[in-house]
């Protein structure tokens, strides 16, 4: 299926008055990921940092032909000490993002959560996919298909209210929260229902707020105005979701990949709830996906910075 990648198109488009955002990207030794930091760069969407083992990042850019000349680079021996290096640059206000390079994600995410020293907030973490579906008009958010393999209540709290503030950033006004069931019924021997009745309460609490959120509610009646009409659910979210919150990481994962690989979407991805967005791109991403991701870090950093650094997602 075609993609014109209309939504990405809009994201990047949005940054365009705004300044780079000085990004720490940690260990970016490989072809993939330097090129990814480079173009980045060239679309005005990040400033980077290049932290990891200096010789080896010369070498790779060397060997690919890429201009890293302009770019401050931080020395570290080995992955573990590049991640660590790049949440020191975010800590020390030098950075304003945190980037994946070709280190694991567990990796870059141990710095991230140390108490000590990482980029720990009240906020639990949580990763959200912005996915630009062909047939959509607008980008689909995915939660949480990276990060919390199977979170409780508790954390689904944080979970959504990351994703609804991250929806908010990217400019969206009317946010409209599914959370995912294999049914649109509450019933007692299906946990994921119970949450989803759960966090629409609290919405109504106001313990979760700035969207309206329904649930529980299958996928087909969460993006389907005729699926929804079908079951007889009337709602602001039924068949107009923009946000998906996925019961757990299983569900979530097999949910993105399925679009990608069926139906021709991209992924864009981003961990919030940190002291700074962190973009976690994947070598597999295309070039368009992870300047999205960038652009995304972009918009949340800079909604942090017009609030005063306080975190929003």
């Amino acid at each position: 299926m075609g993609n014109n990648h209309e939504k990405y198109h809009r994201l990047i488009e949005r940054c365009k008055d705004l300044p780079s955002t000085p990004t720490a990207v940690a260990h970016p030794c490989d072809e993939s990921s330097l090129q990814g930091v480079v173009d980045a760069a060239k679309a005005g969407l990040i400033a980077p940092i290049l932290v990891g083992p200096v010789a080896r990042i010369k070498a790779v850019a060397a060997k690919a032909g890429l201009d890293i000349s302009g770019y401050p680079l931080v020395d570290a021996g080995f992955s573990q000490e590049s991640a660590d290096k790049a949440v020191a640059e975010v800590r020390a206000g030098r950075a304003e993002a945190l980037m994946k390079g070709s280190l694991h994600t567990d990796e870059l995410m141990s710095a991230v959560i140390k108490r000590d020293t990482g980029l720990r907030t009240a906020r639990r973490l949580s990763h959200c996919f912005i996915m630009d579906v062909p047939g959509r008009a607008d980008a689909l958010i995915i939660t949480d298909a990276a990060v919390n393999i199977a979170p409780t209540l508790k954390e689904k709290v944080d979970i959504v209210q990351n994703a609804i503030d991250l929806a908010h950033d990217l400019g969206v006004t009317d946010v409209r929260v599914a959370i995912l069931s294999a049914m649109e019924t509450v019933n007692p021997d299906v946990p994921s229902t119970l949450e989803a009745a759960a966090l629409c309460k609290m919405a109504d609490r106001k313990q979760i707020t700035g969207a309206h959120l329904d649930g529980p509610l299958a996928l087909d009646n969460a993006i389907s105005p005729e699926a929804a009409k079908i079951k007889k659910i009337e709602s602001p979210v039924a068949g107009r979701a923009n946000v998906l919150v996925v019961p757990d990481l299983e569900a979530g994962n097999m949910l993105a990949k399925s679009l990608t690989f069926l139906a021709g979407a991209d992924a864009a991805g981003i961990v919030l709830g940190a002291r700074v967005p962190i973009i976690l791109t994947s070598r597999a991403d295309s070039l368009i996906a992870r300047l999205a991701s960038c652009a995304v870090a972009t918009l949340v950093a800079n909604a942090r910075r017009a609030s005063g650094g306080k975190v929003l997602g």
